[in-house]
């Protein structure tokens, strides 16, 4: 009977263990590291990608957390299936994610990128 109690209790643990939902997994590239470990530097940011590519990575750290998007650019690029927050702020992202987020928004404002 104990037995019988205990391998009911490691299934019961297993099957909650495989439907808790998955952390966020955030982009990584190559000259910058991952967005949600590796603080960005605003020079290389300014030296390397091209307008979209800036575009594309600051909005990935908001979709990665399930942004549901209102331009129809960001609609078009990441859809919102699956999206769960209207508030950017509600996002719950890292001091890494939420630094890296604001200097990519930099960079695109030094570089007359169009938001």
């Amino acid at each position: 009977m104990r037995r019988s109690a205990l391998s009911s209790a490691l299934l019961a643990a297993a099957c909650v263990a495989a439907l808790a939902p998955l952390p966020a997994l955030a982009d990584c590239y190559d000259v910058f590291g991952c967005s949600d470990k590796n603080p960005f530097k605003l020079n290389d940011l300014l030296d390397g990608p091209n307008c979209d590519f800036l575009y594309t990575m600051r909005n990935a750290i908001y979709r990665q957390h399930g942004y549901c998007f209102k331009t129809a650019r960001a609609i078009a690029t990441f859809g919102n299936d699956g999206c769960s927050v209207d508030n950017a702020a509600n996002l719950g992202l890292n001091a890494l994610e939420q630094g890296n987020a604001a200097l990519i928004a930099r960079a695109e404002s030094i570089k007359g990128c169009p938001r």
